[in-house]
């Protein structure tokens, strides 16, 4: 436990390993940002579809932030308590736990190159247990066909020294000491994303692994989300963390749940990242497989606050479209630039874009539906391309709510936004008019990293309670629905009319 005297200069340190880039962020008591440092990595694609990042590349850049947060950006007589991880979920690092050495590029949660498994699996009849068993859908986004590529046609093989497993457990594994004593683990949160876990039984399923060819020795160990996993071993950034505790960690959407404070069954938060991530708490009991939707665990808080349910909808580009914009047709330069530019023009003039670049996540689940743009006319320009694409966000993001109210019928009488678009004004209100409901801004709205500092916080006696934890959210901004429902609604009715003409298009 941390001494709760020093409290006043204690402050828990996130590593929040995402899909671009890692950040280390360090929050003091009252959940107030005190520094952070940042570091994009590389993204690989060496075939349509196929997307890839380097493990020894996050790993350096969970170094770098460590070393310049621990050594610049933080006060001197900063304590530090503990050290949470959140991370991508669905993305597999194979290595081998002998010489730490990645065994292959890791597969990221976009990379669509296993629809052909999945179809495979569906076609012999498996989805059923699949649904009911993980709360999952046959879908390339989940890591247990990622591993199984790896090890049919990856040239990664099985042996005693094999590790497989997502991001938060390959950093985990090198915080605490690497070939010599790392931990490798993960939590209940990361691990319902693998397709190999079971969600009522809250164990890896020997019956998952058999069918998808993942043997179970490769996996690691399961710890609940709030809890002491390890500490940091002596090698890391000069020592200058040695003995620190990793007290937490969470999958990112689900820290971000956490960070919102979403605590109460019917709560609910979206991400606007690379990909935007709606989660509902949906509480302590797992319900059956809902159409279009996700069932996932939200958090095992063990002591601090027992276990959580989510559903989710996971919608698979969003911000990266916005990047699509600067990088691929460079339409902006920056990324902070989409919203004025989009807010130039009063509408898209019936310009919509389907960003289903990597296919289509919730509600529709379609690997083979691509990237489409209707409605060109000679007079469109940039700015009505740039309004299509925030327009796109707010639409997949109502898909994803008219589909959970559909299944709970409950209406969503408030969201909580986070991410790097929630900064934009004018996707904030689109929003508001679509979903005819109230989207709120936090002040804090690094809600991923802040729900894995809040996670390890507890686990070491920095938090008392959940209670305490949460009562340091705020609301910052926010908006209200300015149109009528019959607008916002003809709007969608357009949008799903797009949908359309984008599914199923890479199927030869």
């Amino acid at each position: 436990m941390t001494d709760r005297s020093l409290t006043d200069r204690t402050v828990v340190v996130s590593i929040d390993a995402g899909t671009t880039g890692v950040r280390s962020f360090a929050v003091d008591q009252q959940g107030t940002p005190v520094g952070w440092a940042y570091r994009e990595f590389t993204q690989f694609f060496p075939q349509p579809g196929w997307v890839e990042h380097d493990a020894n590349e996050i790993w350096l850049a969970v170094q770098a932030t460590l070393h310049e947060l621990v050594t610049e950006r933080l006060p001197e007589d900063a304590v530090i308590a503990a050290v949470g991880i959140t991370n991508q979920r669905e993305t597999v690092v194979s290595w081998d736990l002998r010489t730490g050495d990645p065994l292959h590029r890791a597969i990221v949660w976009q990379d669509r190159r296993t629809a052909g498994i999945c179809d495979q699996l569906a076609e012999n009849g498996h989805l059923p247990t699949v649904r009911a068993r993980t709360g999952l859908v046959l879908d390339p986004y989940f890591s247990g066909t990622k591993m199984a590529w790896l090890l049919s046609e990856g040239g990664v093989a099985d042996n005693a020294d094999l590790a497989l497993g997502t991001v938060d457990d390959w950093i985990l594994w090198n915080l605490t000491g690497g070939p010599t004593g790392g931990v490798h683990a993960t939590d209940p949160s990361n691990a319902s994303r693998t397709m190999l876990y079971d969600i009522n039984t809250r164990a890896w399923s020997e019956d998952l692994c058999a069918l998808l060819g993942v043997p179970r020795h490769t996996l690691g160990d399961v710890f609940p989300s709030s809890g002491r996993f390890g500490t940091i071993s002596a090698q890391i950034i000069g020592g200058r963390l040695e003995g620190v505790s990793v007290g937490g960690i969470l999958g990112d959407q689900q820290a971000a749940l956490f960070g919102q404070a979403c605590v109460e069954p019917g709560m609910a938060k979206n991400t606007y990242g690379t990909g935007s991530f709606l989660l509902m708490n949906i509480g302590p009991n797992c319900p059956p497989p809902t159409d279009g939707l996700l069932t996932t665990v939200a958090w095992d808080l063990g002591k601090s606050g027992g276990y959580a349910y989510a559903l989710e909808g996971a919608v698979f580009v969003t911000g990266a479209a916005i990047q699509w914009l600067r990088d691929g047709l460079q339409i902006i330069e920056r990324a902070a630039d989409i919203g004025p530019l989009a807010a130039s023009v009063e509408s898209t003039d019936g310009v919509y874009v389907v960003p289903a670049f990597t296919g289509l996540g919730s509600p529709y689940w379609d690997p083979y539906a691509r990237g489409t743009i209707v409605g060109i006319t000679r007079g469109t320009g940039r700015a009505h391309i740039a309004r299509a694409v925030v327009e796109s966000i707010a639409f997949q993001v109502r898909d994803v709510v008219d589909a959970m109210t559909a299944a709970s019928g409950t209406s969503l009488g408030e969201l909580r936004v986070d991410g790097g678009a929630a900064v934009m004004d004018l996707l904030l209100q689109l929003q508001a008019n679509q979903l005819g409901a109230v989207v709120r801004r936090p002040k804090v709205t690094e809600s991923t990293a802040l729900g894995a500092a809040f996670a390890a916080g507890l686990a070491e006696g920095v938090w008392g309670s959940t209670a305490e934890v949460l009562s340091s959210w705020r609301e910052a901004e926010r908006f209200e629905p300015n149109e009528s429902k019959r607008a916002g609604d003809a709007s969608h009715a357009q949008w799903k009319r797009a949908v359309e003409h984008s599914r199923g298009w890479a199927v030869t």
